[in-house]
């Protein structure tokens, strides 16, 4: 008697997509889940608009408190470093802003794809303020720029940098930028994953933006899983490889922020944002992701202002 062939039918997309999706959630909370801040915040999505962080009124709803839990978290501690980290961190840290060596060169290719977003939104004769400007690398790409300030508190990144000329003023903290100073565009790559007080720093650029002004930001889909493999598969083998330790500390010392924190943040204090991520349009699936936000809601900035990390 013969064997019956067996018939395979085709599985719709529909059903195959949520169960993919969930998988790479699940390896998104594992990768993220011994990072700083990981769990104190929900994912909140940015299609949750008109939150309110602050709020008292007894009926607020269930988003409102989410990010009030959220901006309560701040300011951050930065995790310390132990001895052995302390040593090498600063020629790390120099090292890894450069395009020396194979590995650096290729990360800085990548990260080519976040100064080529925010560089899309230039206009002939803007004011632009860069935070976080360190080697000023973004600098070349912002050549139609009629002014070009930056914020910048680690002076040995920028002092010997080609594009120091390019540059009108440099400040080492964004609070000492004139309260009557206004700018076009205030952009930031691979920054705000970094800042113990972010809401603050983003409330802040807020009211420096002109009327009809651009907010723009590029960040490593930090929490997400491709990110979180790509970091451990190469920069965290090298690190190893060359220092005999472990890359953890290093990316819970600097990355206090993960991208659903900033997302929150940013939609809070902005009424239009727009995200794009690289190389796939998915959290889990992507190394980058660029935010633009317009219409900066100026009462929200200034009440966070007075309330989060004011006394920092």
């Amino acid at each position: 008697m013969g064997t019956s062939p067996i018939r395979l039918s085709a599985v719709p997309l529909r059903h195959v997509l949520p169960r993919v999706q969930l998988i790479f959630k699940m390896a998104g909370n594992y990768f993220s889940r011994r990072t700083p801040g990981r769990g104190l915040a929900p994912r909140l999505s940015l299609e949750r608009r008109g939150l309110s962080a602050l709020a008292t009124d007894k009926q607020v709803s269930s988003e409102e408190r989410q990010v009030d839990r959220l901006l309560r978290t701040y300011p951050r501690p930065r995790p310390d470093l132990a001895p052995e980290y302390e040593r090498i961190f600063l020629d790390h840290y120099r090292s890894n802003r450069s395009s020396a060596g194979v590995l650096n060169g290729l990360v800085a290719r990548l990260e080519g794809w976040m100064h080529k977003r925010v560089a899309e939104a230039a206009i002939p004769g803007a004011a632009i303020l860069e935070i976080g400007a360190g080697t000023l690398n973004h600098v070349p790409y912002e050549r139609q720029a009629r002014l070009y300030d930056v914020v910048e508190p680690f002076r040995a990144l920028w002092e010997d940098s080609p594009h120091r000329e390019a540059v009108r003023r440099i400040y080492g903290d964004i609070n000492e930028v004139p309260d009557g100073v206004r700018y076009d565009r205030i952009l930031s790559i691979a920054v705000l994953e970094h800042l113990t007080c972010l809401p603050s720093v983003v409330a802040r650029c807020g009211t420096l933006l002109a009327d009809g002004g651009l907010f723009q930001a590029g960040i490593p889909t930090e929490g997400g899983t491709l990110w979180g493999a790509a970091w451990r598969s190469t920069t965290g083998v090298a690190f190893r490889l060359k220092r005999g330790l472990s890359y953890v500390p290093i990316m819970r010392h600097e990355h206090v922020n993960d991208a659903a924190e900033i997302e929150a943040v940013v939609a809070y204090l902005f009424a239009e944002v727009s995200m794009r991520r690289f190389p796939l349009p998915w959290r889990h699936l992507s190394f980058y992701t660029y935010i633009a936000a317009r219409k900066v809601r100026l009462d929200r900035c200034r009440l966070l202002l007075q309330n989060v990390c004011a006394n920092r």
